[in-house]
């Protein structure tokens, strides 16, 4: 791949193409403000850290700067983003593949994929970081935007750098708006909330959110081609 043009934010050298700027001004017509902030903040981390892994070295500085950028357009404030019957994580990748099949035509299906995915399993750390370099990238800079740089190993991020970023891309009470937005989502979509930890704010915060009963319900409407509940299906 030839060398992108780059430009320096916060300390940090990041690619600087036509592309991204649509996908900036994209991700912030269907962003809060702090979410907007979460976002640029995770993409200026992850490629900090990404600086620091030999295994990520190689990997598509576009590809990254994009799906860090997009990993949670499925929050989307104005609603147009998100479904009623997806997680949230699968809203993000969906709409930021739509967004590049649009805007960058000449992407194949790999840089698709890799965007896909950096989106939809950045929540699931038991797989995102076994997932290709790109994939990785993205979930370290997330990561490291909720854990801070005492809870990651291997100096990949110092206090010095991270306050730099902060400094440009304040928090904005990140984890409250978080936690207003995780209680709705268990409150409007319950059924997308079982297999991830958005769960663990409706168990904590929403008065009569139940996962194992969300879940059991969810269950009995699968059904098979034949319209038959896979639950009645016999050994």
């Amino acid at each position: 791949m030839s060398k992108l043009p780059t430009r320096m934010f916060a300390g940090v050298a990041i690619p600087d193409t036509p592309l991204l700027t649509k996908a900036l001004e994209y991700t912030k017509a269907h962003s809060t403000d702090f979410a907007f902030n979460h976002v640029q903040r995770s993409m200026l981390f992850g490629f900090i850290m990404a600086s620091k892994i030999p295994s990520l070295a190689d990997r598509d500085l576009e590809v990254h700067a994009i799906g860090a950028l997009m990993h949670d357009i499925g929050w989307d404030p104005t609603g147009e983003l998100v479904t009623k019957h997806k997680r949230f994580e699968v809203d993000g990748a969906d709409a930021a593949r739509e967004f590049l099949r649009k805007e960058a035509p000449d992407w194949n299906k790999h840089r698709l994929q890799l965007v896909w995915d950096a989106i939809a399993l950045h929540t699931t750390g038991s797989i995102v970081f076994h997932k290709e370099a790109e994939v990785q990238a993205v979930a370290y800079g997330i990561w490291a935007d909720f854990q801070g740089p005492d809870r990651i190993e291997g100096n990949l991020l110092t206090w010095e750098e991270y306050n730099k970023v902060v400094a440009e891309l304040p928090r904005l009470n990140l984890m409250k708006g978080l936690k207003k937005l995780m209680c709705h989502f268990c409150e409007t979509k319950p059924a997308t909330t079982i297999d991830n930890t958005v769960g663990e704010w409706g168990d904590k915060f929403v008065e009569g959110y139940d996962r194992t009963g969300k879940l059991t319900a969810d269950l009995l409407l699968t059904c098979d081609l034949d319209g038959k509940s896979l639950l009645e299906e016999s050994d």
